[in-house]
């Protein structure tokens, strides 16, 4: 990679992971982007369509690579964002007990001055330990499931509820190195 992106987002889990990969970034904050932009009932289509929008967000001020991001839990038929109150992140928490569930983060990458996006997902399939109710306030009252999709952080306190996991690390976390990396080569890379 030979230039730095516009990292549009506020998230230190993904500006570490950037940093970490050695991918050069500035950050610009895309404001608030409405969770309503995309209706999809599937997660693909719902963390793509914010990413997108995020990015956008950016883009339209720059002329530059700019980044996109978002991520959402999914299980059986249900979208879990990121909860709006303690009692949403204990459903959400009591909802993972003792299952597997997806993650899936929307990546996009858009350059303003050439008016050129790419769009892709990436997917992983974690698994959680059946959750006493005890784990489960204890948690909530540590304040770490709020800002995270479907109310927990895997790089922090609720690893110890993580029995299994398929799929990248990192996407869970919130950023898909690999696929980001093949992704800013390919806009780098093309006409």
């Amino acid at each position: 990679m030979t230039s730095r992106i516009v990292l549009a987002s506020a998230s230190p889990r993904r500006a570490y992971l950037l940093e970490k990969a050695g991918i050069l970034f500035d950050v610009v904050q895309p404001g608030e982007v409405e969770q309503g932009v995309s209706r999809a009932d599937d997660p693909r289509e719902l963390a793509k369509s914010m990413a997108r929008a995020k990015a956008g967000c950016v883009a339209a001020r720059s002329a530059r690579v700019c980044l996109g991001c978002d991520t959402v839990v999914a299980i059986d038929d249900a979208i879990l964002g990121k909860p709006v109150s303690p009692e949403d992140a204990r459903r959400m928490l009591e909802l993972l007990s003792g299952r597997w569930h997806r993650v899936i983060t929307g990546v996009c990458l858009m350059h303003g001055g050439r008016q050129k996006e790419l769009i892709n997902h990436e997917e992983s399939e974690v698994q959680f330990a059946p959750l006493e109710d005890e784990e489960i306030e204890t948690y909530i009252a540590s304040e770490e499931p709020f800002g995270k999709a479907g109310a927990y952080g895997i790089q922090g306190g609720a690893s110890s509820f993580v029995t299994g996991l398929r799929g990248p690390l990192d996407n869970v976390i919130g950023l898909p190195v690999r696929l980001v990396r093949k992704m800013i080569y390919e806009m780098e890379n093309s006409n």
